[in-house]
């Protein structure tokens, strides 16, 4: 399956259009695609895309991004807080990196990323124990 073509930066916006996002994916682009199965993010029921921590630039809005966390409080997932949207999140798996909401792209439609690859969240490696 051919995945879309999308420019390396990238416009991101909420459906309210009150947040809006130049993302710069990473060189993997719309393959880097996944879902993650952790309690939050299987109810959300997002695909998110990669982006370096500095691929992110806030373009409007800042004041309208509502920020969550739980658990560790590693991860930090931002949402619009005036319609809802999840625009994006630090990783707790790699904090160097952001999740993107692929549905939140401009042009891109996540039907047509075909199946995306499930990452393990419920045993995320931070919450094993250390040997």
């Amino acid at each position: 399956m051919s995945l879309p073509k999308i420019a390396p930066d990238h416009r991101l916006t909420c459906h309210c259009g009150a947040v809006e996002l130049a993302v710069t994916l990473v060189p993997e682009g719309l393959a880097s695609a996944t879902r993650c199965d952790c309690s939050f993010c299987r109810r959300r029921g997002a695909i998110a895309v990669t982006a370096p921590r500095g691929g992110i630039k806030i373009i409007r809005g800042a004041e309208a991004l509502s920020l969550y966390q739980f658990g560790t409080h590693t991860a930090k997932h931002w949402f619009c807080a005036n319609c809802g949207i999840y625009t994006h999140h630090q990783r707790r798996s790699n904090p160097n990196e952001y999740g993107v909401n692929a549905a939140a792209l401009e042009g891109v439609n996540p039907c047509d990323l075909g199946e995306v690859e499930w990452v393990d969240g419920v045993n995320h490696p931070s919450d094993r124990a250390k040997d």
